[in-house]
């Protein structure tokens, strides 16, 4: 299979269009290549393409994406909440793994009659004490 063009399509108001064309004439250019100008830049990028007007080109000094500077403590206790979150999902597996014991337990010792259900004892009419231990 070869590489194949694809259409893309959506809506804008009737004064964008207005204002696309006439961009797009200024530059001496179709629509579609303004548009596919722009998309090829967009995928060339990974999406981090900013469109400013021309002649603040020059202004532009600072990176995009915007970088935000947060403080060591904030850093410090976004490590802390990973490293207990970590701790606690260690914890859960552990848990699992005891009652997946305790079932293995349980099952083994289907035919033995001192397990007593508690569900069971609710349905039983006659009041015979039981003794656990």
């Amino acid at each position: 299979m070869g590489n194949k063009n694809k259409t893309v399509s959506f809506r804008v108001n009737e004064d964008t269009f207005d204002a696309l064309r006439d961009i797009a004439e200024e530059r001496d250019l179709s629509l579609s290549a303004v548009f596919r100008d722009y998309v090829d830049q967009l995928v060339a990028h990974d999406g981090k393409v900013r469109v400013v007007p021309e002649d603040e080109t020059t202004e532009v000094e600072s990176a995009f994406p915007p970088t935000v500077e947060v403080s060591k403590s904030f850093v410090r206790e976004h490590e802390r909440l990973e490293l207990e979150a970590k701790h606690l999902r260690d914890q859960l597996d552990e848990h699992k793994q005891y009652i997946s014991q305790l079932r293995a337990e349980l099952e083994d010792r289907e035919g033995v009659e001192d397990v007593v259900h508690l569900d069971d004892l609710d349905d039983d009419e006659d009041d015979e004490p039981y003794q656990l231990g």
